[in-house]
């Protein structure tokens, strides 16, 4: 079945089609459920592994590690997923199918097992990959070429997007912190199948859009297989392809597994990528080609950076982030539960989302540099400067002394929500303005690709900042312990995780390792795994002078070993773990802030390169009045 003119008598409510709509509540609770188990994810990796609502007992640079490795699968997914749309399924019918695998990887992770988290994890990124990128690309197309109620119909539903990351911050939120992680956890899944439902209900609504191309029409679409095979045809191409295969191969076989993966994978895009621009027939299309990877640069940058939040500063509010206020609230107390700070992005948007499109919307109608590139550099740079209050956030904060003050991550949170308004609906539009048509659904899906790679810098990034603490073997018994240290006897009898907490500081060159009350050493009861390692701390404590009378805090995570041979815990100096998160906030803002201008520098010659493709935009004011019928057949 050929695709229909999607345009021809829609029905529209509040001047746009009632098909964007079923869309943004579908959308809406799909991102409910994945941004409710996006909230208590690392959240549950690094609580211990014993006591009332169990983790993983993860450290935090594993999680986030995780958690990078898991988002940007959940992204790059959308490759297959917008394949499967093109050549076998169509937009709407691949929807579909990934809504109902979503619902299996949220229920599957209700489980309290391990096969189950990992099964669930792989469900929930197939379904992603089928459901994200086909969805945007369908909302794309409810709308003319040249309409300017596109960009505005794109923040609506993005609004949706965020009204729904909103509500699981707090709901999903509190249930996994509160009740119970695996709560949470089916809780994602229900709101998912309630998704399902509203998409299947609005059919009649998404008649003539996101349907199974014609045969003739998916012919001249993208072939995987002719665009390889032409590949070996092609010089440049092929020499480019073959240098990057090499590097890659030589990586998995000698260095990692996983990386080695990766960069297999990108290989493969980037050979897709040169064989797309050498297919292209017009300069026009090549030049806008161009522009469009330009624009997955930045999209790359910008979720490197912004993507902090679901790892790193979810964390830190965790952990260093004073959370009690002057007042009782029913069901949570004095204390904001962390996972809620996860809703102020989402909040933020839904206040100023149609404010800030309309902001552009206007400024563009007056003539004025309002162009999609703009916005997007825009965009990262204001997105950046929010580091600057988590700079902030990690100055003031003092370990046992003083935990940094909420309004850091408020403020940081409402930058990086301006901008991402005026740079992440922009892009999603941007793309489906530049893309050559028989490859619209291909490189909507290299777009989520470049947002996932953004999403694994992200979790490098956080990886580095919490450093890669020292192993330390627990050399003592529960009556040691208990006699000398001061730990319940009951927790280590019980093979229950703990934590250790004390001062650290260097002598003459040697370490040294006290209780914070009894000033017992620890040293006796402890061994380092990696004495090289434990010898550079010392030299790191020396340069910054830290000594007796100024030592510096220790935490140790100790965790009973699967085989239950004792304890092992991570040796982790909470002043240069702080140091590092400051350093790493301020290089973001830096780093993200010089991009954005090098790119608003160059603005001219990029958008020549458009060749005028938001030119001809104009607004469109004459349109249908809603009424109650179906569309029709």
């Amino acid at each position: 079945m050929g695709t229909r003119d999607v345009r021809v008598k829609q029905k529209e409510l509040f001047g746009h089609p009632v098909g964007l709509y079923i869309l943004f509540f579908t959308e809406m609770w799909e991102r409910f459920s994945y941004y409710g188990m996006r909230a208590i994810l690392v959240l549950y990796l690094v609580s211990a592994t014993t006591g009332g609502n169990a983790g993983l007992g993860w450290t935090g640079g594993e999680a986030i590690a995780l958690y990078g490795w898991y988002t940007m699968l959940v992204y790059v997914a959308s490759i297959p997923g917008g394949i499967i749309a093109d050549k076998l399924l169509g937009q709407k019918k691949t929807v579909l199918v990934g809504g109902i695998v979503l619902v299996a990887g949220h229920g599957i992770l209700a489980v309290e097992e391990m096969w189950a988290f990992y099964s669930g994890l792989a469900l929930i990124i197939a379904g992603v990959g089928m459901l994200k990128p086909n969805i945007s690309t369908m909302v794309g197309g409810l709308y003319k070429e040249g309409d300017i109620r596109r960009d505005k119909g794109f923040t609506i539903f993005y609004i949706g997007i965020n009204l729904g990351a909103f509500l699981s911050s707090l709901i999903v939120g509190y249930v996994g912190e509160e009740i119970g992680w695996h709560w949470g956890f089916g809780l994602a899944g229900i709101a998912m199948a309630l998704g399902l439902l509203v998409y299947l209900w609005g059919q009649k609504y998404l008649r003539n859009v996101g349907n199974l191309l014609s045969k003739v029409e998916r012919s001249e679409g993208a072939s995987l297989g002719n665009m390889f095979s032409e590949l070996l045809k092609s010089p440049l191409q092929l020499v480019i392809t073959s240098i990057l295969m090499i590097g890659s191969v030589y990586y998995l076989i000698f260095e990692s597994l996983p990386y080695g993966l990766l960069y297999i994978f990108l290989t493969l895009v980037t050979a897709l990528m040169l064989m797309v621009y050498k297919d292209l027939t017009t300069q026009v299309m090549k030049d806008r080609y161009v522009v469009m990877i330009l624009s997955f640069l930045l999209v790359v940058v910008f979720w490197g950076a912004f993507e902090q939040a679901g790892g790193l500063m979810n964390i830190y509010a965790l952990d260093k982030t004073n959370r009690s206020i002057p007042f009782t609230l029913p069901l949570i107390g004095d204390e904001v539960p962390a996972t809620w700070f996860q809703s102020l992005n989402a909040l933020f948007i839904i206040i100023f989302g149609v404010i800030i499109a309309n902001f552009w919307a206007k400024r563009k109608l007056k003539n004025k540099e309002a162009s999609s590139i703009f916005k997007m550099a825009t965009g990262v740079i204001i997105m950046g400067l929010g580091f600057v209050f988590m700079a902030m956030a990690a100055k003031s904060y003092v370990p046992y002394d003083h935990k940094s003050a909420m309004y850091w991550l408020v403020l940081a949170y409402l930058l990086h929500t301006i901008g991402e308004l005026c740079s992440s609906p922009v892009a999603l539009s941007f793309i489906t303005k530049l893309a050559p048509a028989k490859y619209a659904s291909l490189m909507m899906g290299v777009y989520f690709a470049a947002t996932g790679l953004g999403n694994k810098v992200a979790g490098e990034i956080g990886e580095f900042s919490q450093g890669e603490p020292l192993v330390v073997n627990l050399n003592a018994d529960s009556n040691q312990l208990t006699q000398n240290l001061q730990i319940n006897d009951s927790v280590v009898s019980n093979n229950e995780d703990f934590r250790f907490s004390g001062n650290v500081y260097q002598e003459n060159g040697e370490l040294h390792v006290k209780t914070l009350n009894n000033e017992e050493s620890v040293l006796d009861f402890i061994n380092f795994k990696d004495e090289e390692r434990a010898n550079e701390v010392v030299e790191t404590l020396k340069e910054e002078g830290v000594t007796a009378s100024d030592p510096y805090h220790v935490m140790i995570d100790f965790k009973q070993a699967e085989d239950n041979s004792g304890f092992s815990g991570d040796f982790i100096i909470e002043e240069v773990q702080t140091d590092m998160e400051y350093k790493t906030f301020w290089g973001i803002t830096i780093f993200t802030s010089a991009f954005g201008l090098i790119v608003i520098l160059l603005l001219k010659p990029l958008k020549r390169l458009t060749h005028g493709v938001e030119d001809n935009e104009s607004d469109l004011p004459e349109q249908e009045e809603y009424e109650l019928a179906d569309v029709e057949n």
